[in-house]
């Protein structure tokens, strides 16, 4: 069982998550809050919570957990995660669906 303090930092965590899904669709202009919004909380347990087995100074592990988003009107919430695990810089965010932003999806090519 999580202790409360564990518990407490991973609620905090998930509300700044929040925060840069929201910052990041006020910068691009548009984006689909909600999906990504209801996946906050699983995402955090997942990467945060001691569950996922990954490292992001080397990942392509060969012995790394796999996450297939399947729902990808939620990769802002995904994005978000991985620049907070340390995949890449979180001023990334703020160019989501920007031209020459490697956050840019298809849909908006």
């Amino acid at each position: 069982m999580r202790s409360v303090c564990e518990t407490e930092h991973l609620y905090n965590l998930a509300k700044d998550i929040r925060r840069n899904i929201f910052k990041m669709a006020y910068n691009a202009g548009g984006g689909h809050i909600a999906p990504a919004f209801s996946t906050v909380e699983i995402l955090t347990a997942l990467y945060f919570g001691g569950v996922m087995n990954y490292d992001a100074r080397n990942p392509l592990a060969e012995n790394r957990d796999r996450f297939i988003l399947s729902k990808g009107h939620a990769s802002a919430a995904l994005y978000a995660i991985l620049a907070r695990a340390g995949f890449f810089e979180e001023e990334d965010l703020f160019n989501y669906c920007q031209d020459g932003s490697c956050l840019r999806t298809p849909e908006y090519a």
